[in-house]
């Protein structure tokens, strides 16, 4: 037994809007058995733009039922049958949301006409169902009314019955199949061609934009799950519709997947990505040589091409090193400009001479270099003779790749040149300092100096 539905809404989600028209056509794969059809008092204003495009105002819906009133009609009606809409995901979520907050919960099998009827007629220039009806010669009057689009949903399942549908249909209602809760543009095989393996994979939209990049240690698990569920909130809503392609990138290992992911949301900025779109200011430690010859450290915005000592994404970061500095070395807080006060001959009659200050900064220097520490991450490769390698220099990422798997890794610049550089930041930084911290054997450790042997 089918429920044909179709609905109009005062907008595209159904956490914050209301139903302002249904209709339900009961069919027994035959003949339409049952039809219930009204107008909804949505307790809420329809926007102007909704009201040119359904012809439902407000007046009309003033004195119709709410809901609620009609919600156990409802249910009885769509209970334990199959929910069929075009787009069924859409219509689907405002029913089940509002018969949720009526106190009945809906779980039926859905099927989506917009699918079976790409299954069914493929190639056809558009499965909008007004095109769709148009290009099948199948009749459709009082467009974006809830009865006249579902009445239409009611012959355009039937025509697809009626050429062999019911073949797809068995298939599509499987529990195993991905057809009731993929959005309306992605097909199974797109799911299906991901690989069981670690990698990034790319939502993209109508115009192969990038909307959302996300990491994976199954691909074509991770991309499925985020279509088991139907939240009716509008982000969720918003985000199925959108959604047209999926592509992916395979990594050797989940902590790859991490960094390639990292990396591509702060070049990409997708639309429906959160996390890591932080604008981050980058700051950085810089030395030089005042008039008078004193060395003198300061921490400021990083500057493109003028060399820095060590790197801050955050200015809190840089200055609580500093300050650290100066106690454990006694170096003047006007010097590291920590005190932006002007810098006077009284200041220097408290100092040490420059050759003797200046040897407590290069101490200090020295201490960050030992603690800053310069290492590369070997793991296993995609393939057996390759090894994937990140490196961290003075505390930074670096860059990453693959080496072979023979490679005698002798110095840092033998390793870079095997690897492609990524721009480092603090997700990148705090995955692989916690990767190493749980396999301590995979850290390669250099030695102090640019091509100094490593050791372990």
């Amino acid at each position: 037994m089918y429920a044909i539905v179709d609905i109009e809404t005062t907008g595209g989600y159904a956490s914050a809007h209301g139903i302002t028209e249904i209709a339900v056509y009961v069919h027994d794969g035959e003949k339409i058995i049952q039809h219930f059809e009204t107008l909804i008092n949505p307790n809420q204003s329809i926007p102007r733009y909704i009201q040119s495009l359904t012809g439902i105002s407000d007046e009309m819906v003033a004195a119709a039922p709410q809901f609620t009133e009609v919600a156990d009609i409802l249910y009885e009606l769509l209970n334990d049958k199959v929910f069929i809409a075009h787009n069924v995901n859409f219509d689907y979520s405002f029913v089940k949301h509002h018969l949720k907050a009526a106190g009945f919960d809906l779980t039926a099998k859905k099927l989506c006409t917009v699918r079976l009827s790409r299954k069914v007629f493929p190639g056809l220039p558009s499965y909008s169902l007004g095109n769709l009806c148009r290009s099948l010669q199948l009749p459709i009057t009082n467009r974006h009314r809830a009865g006249g689009d579902a009445k239409a949903t009611v012959k355009l399942l039937e025509y697809c019955l009626a050429n062999n549908g019911d073949l797809h249909i068995q298939q599509m209602l499987k529990k195993t199949s991905a057809e009731q809760w993929l959005p309306p543009r992605l097909t199974k095989e797109d799911i299906q061609q991901l690989p069981n393996c670690p990698g990034v994979y790319y939502f993209l939209d109508a115009k192969d934009k990038v909307v959302y990049v996300g990491k994976a240690v199954n691909l074509r698990k991770r991309v499925s799950s985020h279509f088991t569920h139907n939240d009716a909130d509008r982000k969720r809503q918003n985000f199925l519709r959108t959604i047209c392609k999926v592509k992916f990138t395979t990594c050797a290992t989940e902590l790859e997947a991490i960094v390639l992911e990292s990396s591509e949301i702060r070049k990409l900025w997708p639309k429906y990505n959160v996390s890591q779109k932080q604008p981050q200011q980058k700051y950085a430690l810089y030395m030089f040589e005042d008039n008078r010859g004193y060395l003198r450290l300061a921490i400021d915005k990083k500057k493109k091409n003028f060399p820095s000592l060590y790197n801050f994404n955050l200015l809190h970061e840089g200055l609580v090193m500093l300050k650290k500095m100066m106690e454990e070395f006694e170096l003047h807080e006007k010097l590291c400009f920590i005190d932006k006060t002007a810098f006077t001959e009284k200041d220097i009659s408290f100092l040490d001479p420059p050759h003797l200050y200046n040897g407590k900064v290069k101490k200090a220097l020295e201490a960050l270099d030992e603690q800053l520490p310069t290492f590369a991450v070997l793991d296993d490769g995609k393939k057996p003779d390759e090894q994937l390698c990140l490196l961290v220099e003075r505390g930074n990422f670096w860059g990453m790749g693959y080496l072979p798997a023979s490679q005698q890794i002798n110095s840092i610049d033998e390793v870079k040149s095997f690897l492609q550089p990524y721009a480092d930041n603090d997700t990148i930084r705090n995955s692989i300092y916690s990767f190493v911290e749980q396999h301590p054997s995979k850290k390669i450790m250099f030695a102090t100096g640019q091509n100094a042997p490593v050791y372990r």
